[in-house]
């Protein structure tokens, strides 16, 4: 999509992938089912995990929610269906989530998806 636009940075562009969501996320956990052999699933070892969120924005839903987009795959999704984790297929490491890894993460427990990111970039090496 050559004008796919943020609604918090360009609130009137004609073609908002990511849109302000329906009620916000802030200081919600939720729990995410993750797709088996995605990059999410592998980092975590299991299907599901719990997670923090600290956003207001998400996938815009008028674009289908059970969709791909080429090589963009969601991998994750909320009870309810929506897109929570999307992924680059092919790429050494694209997972883009809507929330945050680092705010569950300390020294003595890294949250799962810091450390497949700093494997696969120890492995680009």
């Amino acid at each position: 999509m050559e004008d796919a636009a943020h609604e918090e940075i360009t609130p009137n562009a004609p073609t908002l992938l990511i849109s302000r969501l329906p009620s916000s996320l802030v200081g919600q956990a939720q729990t995410i089912t993750m797709t088996p052999g995605s990059r999410a699933f592998e980092a975590y070892g299991q299907a599901e995990a719990v997670e923090q969120f600290a956003c207001n924005f998400g996938l815009n839903a008028g674009f289908g929610r059970d969709r791909d987009w080429g090589r963009l795959k969601i991998t994750g999704r909320d009870a309810s269906g929506e897109a929570r984790i999307v992924e680059l297929e092919g790429h050494p490491f694209y997972v883009a989530t809507l929330f945050l890894p680092q705010r569950s993460s300390s020294p003595d427990r890294p949250h799962p998806l810091i450390v497949a990111f700093l494997q696969a970039a120890q492995a680009s090496k």
